[in-house]
């Protein structure tokens, strides 16, 4: 397990390993090839150079703060200033100070910022200033929006666009809608809009990258986004053309919590937990560059070093990046003794190459310092233990006490308010004077208001309380009753009362999510998906999607689809009989939509997937999440 392979940084850094990753190594060698995304860029930046150029002359742009990081992704400044952009801003909600005589405003679609932008003008009114204005959308415009421009008075002085960027590239094979707000939006508030924008999303991938053969799902707003893109796919044009991906499975992220509430320990996902990746980059303060500036680095499969430890579990990278270093001192000592044609050949080939990854090196060796710092730590090493004990299922009198000193001690509130949540949705709900005790004692540490927090998670199934002599005996009880019940799809009030109910018990036995305590587990050599949680737990979502693949549907899966309630479908795609022409490469190329948002750890559950099985695993997100922001979501001041 996880406490004996992370252990000190001096042990770590002496530790041995070949100079590949170990995981490099393994897998079948005939992975078919992956598309190229950059076409969805190019798309993106063509459409919204479009759209300004429809303002003709200077402007001024206001942008929404959380569509800085995408743009640049898509325009940079210099493109923007190209087509005269002559100003930047970030929406701010306050008194605009520019002095332009057209302002172009960039923003998602919410009735606060179409609320401000309506006061600009009405101020500008006022004072008898004349200005242009004109708002684009995107990923698309809400008729909500337009009514508030109406009711404002301003809907004739503005022009408003839509900007269908649907779809950011983070890397070969992540793509995100970049909507962090689709998971509190649909999972908490029921509100449905988004549901169309992901449909939009799949059918923009659907349209440049299939047709998809088979279409998996599991989950109610899985079921409406399918729905929505078929709706799509119906009333548009069929061309037939050569797929570029075959098969496609869409999940909602509330079909497994369990998942983005474990600590993640691939290096990737603690990069993302301790320095935040935003958009694919990542900003490294003066603690990792051992300087006094911080430096933004783009992390993705074009930085060798990155590329290698990404999906590594963490007690691995040391090792690695030793290894690495020693490989690059003895690329640099092979200047020595030699002539003048050979030392110019190898600045013209090999110098510059080589001090980039150099340059690498030392800001991955620096940030595996720092999360070392942080993750070494005694608290962590408990922590661990405890949500380790949690899914097994061990201890759990023990893990409660744990909890209680870790919300006494303020060590961390959305840590305790995870450890939490873990304990209710592994025990089926906490035993109500459990959950009496742990919600008193959370709400004296860290506040009355986080009443309201306790509602959202309730409503979730995230923390709840089990009703009397509903133990997980009789829960695991009822679902074997269903599911040995002769009159099959007949739903009992014992199966409605599982409404947002955790069967994790039951789901983890079916499934075997829980490897053997007694097996000694090699992380050099993982041996399967559990190797990102060390060993204790083979993430559900992915499991799923193994079992579906393997199944080619739902078909022996029937106790599981319950227990998950429901909403499960396996459908073959808009092939239109193009499918005995489809090549077998395609079919092993896998679109995984996650509603909701996903964690790097279950990327990288599914890129080792991928490489035992033989398949490409392409994610498709709403947005990259993982503990902290999943439940800072649902918190009642949540922004």
């Amino acid at each position: 397990m996880v406490l004996n392979a992370i252990s000190s940084v001096n042990e770590e850094k002496h530790y041995c390993c070949c100079a590949e990753s170990p995981m490099a190594h393994t897998g079948r060698r005939d992975a078919p090839e992956l598309p190229d995304f950059s076409l969805l860029k190019r798309l993106a930046r063509d459409q919204l150079i479009y759209l300004l150029e429809q303002l003709p002359g200077r402007k001024d742009l206001f942008i929404d703060a959380d569509l800085m990081s995408p743009l640049d992704r898509i325009a940079n400044v210099t493109t923007l200033k190209q087509h005269e952009v002559d100003k930047l801003y970030k929406v701010e909600l306050k008194p605009v100070v520019s002095t332009s005589d057209q302002l172009c405003f960039l923003i998602r679609p919410r009735i606060q910022t179409v609320k401000w932008i309506a006061d600009v003008v009405n101020l500008d009114k006022a004072a008898g200033r004349f200005r242009r204005y004109k708002i684009i959308f995107t990923p698309q415009k809400f008729y909500a929006c337009e009514t508030v421009l109406e009711e404002q008075g301003v809907y004739g002085d503005v022009t408003s666009d839509e900007w269908a960027f649907y779809l950011l590239p983070l890397d070969d094979d992540i793509i995100s809608l970049e909507l962090p707000e689709f998971f509190r939006d649909n999972f908490l508030e029921g509100d449905q809009r988004w549901v169309t924008t992901a449909g939009s999303a799949l059918h923009l991938v659907h349209s440049l990258y299939g047709p998809f053969t088979k279409v998996y799902g599991i989950g109610q707003c899985a079921k409406m986004v399918y729905e929505s893109w078929r709706e799509q796919v119906e009333d548009g044009e069929q061309k037939a053309r050569q797929p570029e991906i075959g098969n496609v499975f869409l999940v909602d992220r509330d079909v497994d919590f369990i998942t983005p509430l474990c600590s993640q320990v691939v290096y990737e996902g603690l990069v993302d937990d301790i320095f935040r990746i935003k958009c694919g980059s990542v900003e490294f303060g003066p603690e990792v560059t051992s300087s006094d500036k911080s430096i933004k680095v783009m992390l993705n499969s074009q930085d060798k070093v990155f590329n290698e430890i990404r999906n590594e579990h963490f007690s691995n990278v040391f090792g690695f990046l030793s290894q690495k270093a020693r490989n690059l001192q003895t690329a640099y000592d092979k200047r020595r003794g030699m002539d003048i044609k050979q030392m110019k050949t190898f600045v013209a080939e090999e110098l510059k190459g080589l001090k980039q990854e150099h340059r690498l090196l030392s800001l991955h060796i620096g940030a595996s310092e720092c999360i070392m710092k942080k993750k070494t730590k005694q608290d962590f090493q408990e922590l661990l233990k405890t949500e380790h004990s949690l899914l097994e299922g061990f201890e759990v009198r023990e893990c409660i006490s744990f909890i209680e000193e870790h919300i006494n001690r303020q060590i961390s509130m959305i840590d305790s308010l995870r450890l939490l949540c873990l304990l209710s949705l592994t025990e089926n709900g906490l035993l109500p004077k459990d959950y009496r005790s742990l919600k008193a004692q959370y709400l004296q540490s860290y506040g009355i208001e986080h009443l309201l927090t306790f509602a959202n998670l309730k409503q979730m199934g995230l923390l709840v309380e089990q009703q009397p002599g509903e133990t997980l005996t009789v829960m695991e009880s009822k679902v074997g009753k269903l599911v040995n019940d002769k009159t099959a799809g007949k739903l009992t009030d014992a199966f409605s009362s599982l409404a947002k109910k955790s069967n994790f018990r039951a789901l983890s036995k079916r499934l075997v999510l829980i490897p053997k305590s007694g097996d000694e587990y090699d992380l050099r050599v993982p041996r399967d998906m559990a190797y990102i949680f060390s060993g204790a737990y083979i993430p559900l979502s992915c499991k799923l999607i193994e079992q579906v693949l393997e199944r080619d549907g739902w078909t022996g899966l029937e106790e599981v689809t319950r227990m998950l309630n429901g909403h499960e479908f396996a459908v073959t795609g808009g092939a239109n009989g193009t499918e005995a022409r489809i090549k077998a490469d395609p079919q092993r190329i896998i679109l995984v939509m996650f509603l909701g948002g996903c964690t790097y750890s279950e990327i990288s559950a599914l890129r080792f997937l991928g490489r035992e099985k033989g398949y490409k695993f392409i994610v498709l997100t709403t947005a990259i999440t993982n503990s902290g922001r999943l439940l800072e979501a649902l918190l009642e001041n949540h922004a």
